[in-house]
């Protein structure tokens, strides 16, 4: 998945180091990231010394990966655009891909980071200018005390199994078009075994057993951490799909299913790990 970049370390304590010359810098344009790509199609960010105005005061520091420092812009000074030679403004949906993973992860990280600090310079109770905490990722209220940590929305990934089929669907209105799991947010008060039985009723009318779960992973494009989950069919088959959540969703064979694993997503990984029966079977049934 992207954040499995090992030998590679991802380091996310808070930090406040200044920005020097070798640093990545992550630059956003509403939800498109400057980015390079070489005669491999590799993703390349920019380093501080390649920007036209080195103003140090305008970034902060994100994250390290092994050595490597990266920086996003002061939430003050997101919306300046910024223009570094060779390099060009791509939507972050295109850059999912598995010979720069590490970059894509830094990428998706950089962004849910950069979006947290630019949607919370103010206090949502009371509008005072927010402060950082030096001790912890948290911003503060000095007038009211209120304390705001980075948004983490949970999710649930669902691989609704029948025997030997698998349920996939397409979502209905989004951008993305490919097959997927079933999925959805969790709501208050719910845990997240609760979620998986409500979505997989709501959107195509199931009923299913126990959930057994798999794994996380974090997604940063939507200040995301989701949860899969795979589970089996209890009842009819018959689907009644929510046409509000989904335009399709339709039973596929092992061996059959037109999605395989891309090294990205945990539900390409899911779907991976369905299609190996063996496995499977002797994990979903131990």
């Amino acid at each position: 998945m992207i954040q499995d970049i090992a030998p590679k370390k991802f380091y996310n304590p808070i930090r406040f180091d200044t920005i020097t010359a070798k640093d990545k810098v992550v630059l956003f344009d509403e939800r498109s990231v400057l980015i390079q790509r070489n005669d491999q199609n590799e993703l390349i960010i920019p380093s501080f010394y390649e920007l036209k105005e080195q103003k140090k005061e305008k970034f902060q520091y994100a994250f390290s990966i092994d050595q490597t420092r990266y920086f996003i812009k002061k939430a003050e000074y997101m919306q300046e655009k910024e223009q570094v030679e060779g390099y060009g403004y791509e939507a972050l949906s295109t850059i999912r891909q598995l010979i720069s993973k590490e970059i894509c992860f830094a990428v998706m990280s950089a962004w849910h980071l950069a979006g947290w600090y630019r949607d919370n310079r103010f206090c949502g109770r009371c509008a005072t200018p927010t402060i950082h905490s030096q001790k912890e990722r948290m911003l503060y209220c000095p007038d009211c005390g209120n304390m705001i940590y980075p948004k983490i929305a949970p999710a649930v990934i669902i691989g609704v199994v029948d025997r030997d089929r698998l349920l996939l669907s397409k979502y209905a209105g989004r951008e993305y078009k490919k097959y997927a799991l079933l999925a959805g947010f969790t709501e208050f008060g719910e845990t997240a075994e609760e979620t998986v039985a409500r979505e997989v009723f709501e959107e195509v009318g199931l009923h299913i057993g126990k959930p057994k779960y798999y794994k996380s992973q974090p997604w940063g494009i939507d200040s995301n951490i989701l949860y899969g989950f795979f589970v089996s069919l209890k009842g009819k088959a018959n689907i009644s799909l929510d046409p509000n959540e989904l335009s399709l969703a339709e039973w596929h064979e092992r061996g059959k299913i037109p999605a395989a694993d891309d090294g990205i997503s945990l539900t390409r990984e899911m779907i991976g790990f369905f299609e190996d029966k063996e496995r499977f079977e002797t994990w979903f049934f131990d």
